[in-house]
Order: structure tokens, then C-alpha cells, then sequence
């Protein structure tokens, strides 16, 4: 095994350096995983573009890859052995709270880098911490004894298992938070990775009707769209999106909206109220970058009687599966997969998925090795 390990660091705002770290001594209760694909998502593009800090560090959460090394205290607790493929969760819990109990560890006080120094989490621990491999934009990852861990279903490729975690978000914000289901009628908000995942959960859980909004600039994804399940796409730009949803319902307006524009601003939010059937309509939105919200229509929202609930992360059960609707090969979510770069290629790829570079990406793979 090699003695360095290349991985792609974040040295500051939108710049990327090649860099070698040591190959890291695994104790009993680590691993280390071979990298085979990081998926970049929007998340990335924000923490790229305005990072949280000037600390340099090897971004990369969504992670696939097999089992180099396992110490033997490791293998036994986590039921995993070397050359499994699988998918570490980004985040690396306490394992004794409440929310990891419930298997809920986005909620853990142990992995909210907001609040929290000391918190470890893939894609956002500073890469001066030892053993330094704290992101999937390298060759190796290091995994500590809480690292939460599933297996990839035989018969799933990397590039396709890399798309779990916008379809475990699927799950979690359309199932679990909207509480989709049979006969539901559904707005989904914005083409990208998220909003496609959120169609093709939707669609699985038997929703009558989804909607799928955009703008000019999204007609491929919009296209994926009615691929993977969309009975309608709309671009908000050319056609009056209220409107056109009062049409397409006949007046009655849906049932659920998830917002999946990452934050892009108010305006959404406003027409995912005004959207939603006359009452008793959910409302799932991305709110984490609108700081403010002058004039909210609270009356409005009373009035109708929405619930409003906040789409952040995933649980182990959404996880679960989504690996499950990757393995049933019932849509065709290779159209969601669309491009892939080498490691010296993070800035494009990054830049890429932000609108900003090659055109018309949806996910992009990183290949570490390639």
C-alpha cells in the first residue's frame, strides 16, 4: 500500500490544491476506505464558493468506497469486512444520545460543526486534524470507530451507489417530513439532484400527481424530469407558475410542496404557500441561507392551515433505503449520474455542478484514482 495519499484540498475560497498525506496508522477500532467515487452536490458548491472558514480542508461527503484495512475490533462491531463496498454516512456521531438512538444523526450535538469545535464531520473537518483524511476528494478516508456505516446491494456500481444521498434526502424530506404517499398531489421545486430524487421517491410512493418547477436554464433537467416520473415540468420563467398549477389541479392546488431550490430565496416559499390546496397542506422547504424573511405571510400560512417543516439531512432508515430503490433498477437514475472528473479536476467539477463550467451536470462522480 502506498505511504502518501493525494487528495484535493480547499485552501480558501473557490481555490483547490493537490496535496500528500501520510497513510495513517488504522488502530483496532478504525478502517480506512478506498475511495472509488465522491459525489459533489450543491452544498459543495456553497461551501466552495464561501467557505465557513480559511482552514483548509478536503471537502467530499458523499462517499463511496471499499474496505482497505479494517482492524479487527472494527470488523466486529460493524459487521464489515475488507473489499466490502460501502457507503459511510458524513456523519460521525456520538453514539450515545438520544438522536443516535433513534438513528438520527444529523440531529447529533456530536456532528453540528456550527456549534460545535470539536464536531468531526465528512467534507467539513480541517484537514491539519490527525489522521487528516476527513473528506472523499482523496484517495483514502479514515474511519473512526463511530463511523456509520451501510453496505452497497450487490449489483450497484459505484457511480450509481454515489447518487444515495440526494435519494436518502428523497426519502427523508418527501416521505418521512411530507409524508408522501398514494394518491398524494406534489410540487417539487428546482431540477437538481434533490428535486429528481424527490420525483423518483415521490413517483415510488405512489403520488397521483408531480410537478416539477425550473428555470430556462434547467430544460435537461427538466427533461430527467418526466423521465424519472414528472406528470409536469414547469418553467417559471416563460409560464406563470401559480397559474399553471391551478390549471394543472383545477383550482385545488397540491397537497405537498418540497422546496429543493437550496435556499434560493424567498419567492419560492411564497408560491409553495399559495400553491398548496386550500387547507391542510405541508410545506417542506430549504431555508438555511435566507437569513431573513420581512413580511412572512403568517396570516396566510394560519389561515390555510400548513405545516411547515425543515428538509435538513437524512436518517439511517432513508439510507437504507434509498440503497434499496438504487438497487431495484426501477428508474433509470443513470440519467441523474451524468458526468465525472479526476481529482485534479475539483474546481471544474465543482464549478460544473454550479451552473459554471460544463454544461447541463446534474451529479458529477469525482474518480479519485482517475
Amino acid at each position: 500500500m502506498a505511504e502518501k495519499v493525494l487528495a484535493a484540498v480547499r485552501t480558501g475560497a473557490g481555490k483547490t490544491e493537490i496535496r500528500e498525506f501520510p497513510m495513517p496508522d488504522i488502530p483496532a477500532d478504525a478502517a480506512l476506505l478506498k475511495m472509488e467515487v465522491a459525489g459533489i452536490c450543491g452544498s459543495d458548491v456553497k461551501m466552495y464558493a464561501h467557505p465557513p472558514s480559511d482552514t483548509p480542508v478536503i471537502m467530499g461527503h458523499e462517499n463511496i468506497g471499499i474496505i482497505a484495512k479494517a482492524g479487527s475490533e472494527f470488523a466486529r462491531r460493524k459487521g464489515f469486512k475488507e473489499g466490502d463496498l460501502v457507503f459511510p454516512e458524513h456523519y460521525l456521531a456520538c453514539g450515545k444520545c438520544e438522536w443516535c438512538h433513534l438513528g438520527e444523526y444529523r440531529h447529533c450535538e456530536g456532528t453540528d460543526w456550527r456549534s460545535n469545535p470539536d464536531a468531526i464531520r465528512y467534507g467539513l473537518t480541517p484537514a491539519e486534524k490527525p489522521p487528516h483524511l476527513w473528506g472523499g476528494f482523496a484517495q483514502y478516508v479514515y474511519l473512526p470507530w463511530n463511523t456509520i456505516l451501510h453496505r452497497v446491494p450487490k449489483g450497484v456500481t459505484p457511480e450509481v451507489a454515489g447518487l444515495v444521498t440526494p435519494m436518502a434526502n428523497g426519502v427523508q424530506w418527501s416521505l418521512f417530513e411530507g409524508a408522501v404517499g398514494y394518491n398524494s398531489t406534489v410540487l417539487i421545486q428546482g431540477p437538481g439532484q434533490q428535486g429528481l430524487s424527490q420525483t423518483v421517491i415521490c413517483k415510488q410512493a405512489g403520488a397521483a400527481l408531480i410537478v416539477v418547477t425550473g428555470t430556462s436554464k434547467d430544460g435537461a433537467r427538466l427533461e430527467v424530469a418526466k423521465t424519472l416520473g414528472a406528470d409536469y415540468v414547469i418553467d417559471v420563467q416563460n409560464e406563470d407558475p401559480l397559474a399553471r398549477i391551478k390549471e394543472i389541479t383545477g383550482g385545488k392546488g397540491v397537497d405537498v410542496v418540497l422546496d429543493c431550490t437550496a435556499g434560493a430565496g424567498t419567492i419560492p416559499i411564497l408560491l409553495g404557500v399559495e400553491a398548496l390546496k386550500r387547507k391542510g397542506g405541508t410545506l417542506v422547504v430549504q431555508g438555511a441561507d435566507i437569513k431573513e424573511f420581512p413580511n412572512f405571510p403568517l396570516a396566510r400560512v394560519t389561515v390555510k392551515y400548513i405545516t411547515i417543516k425543515s428538509a435538513r439531512g437524512h436518517s439511517y432508515k432513508a439510507c437504507e433505503l434509498a440503497l434499496q430503490q438504487l438497487a431495484s433498477k426501477r428508474f433509470p437514475l443513470e440519467k441523474m449520474a451524468t458526468h465525472s472528473f479526476g481529482l485534479k479536476d475539483v474546481d471544474l467539477a465543482i464549478r460544473s455542478v454550479g451552473g459554471q463550467g460544463v454544461k447541463d451536470v446534474i451529479h458529477a462522480s469525482l474518480l479519485p484514482w482517475q
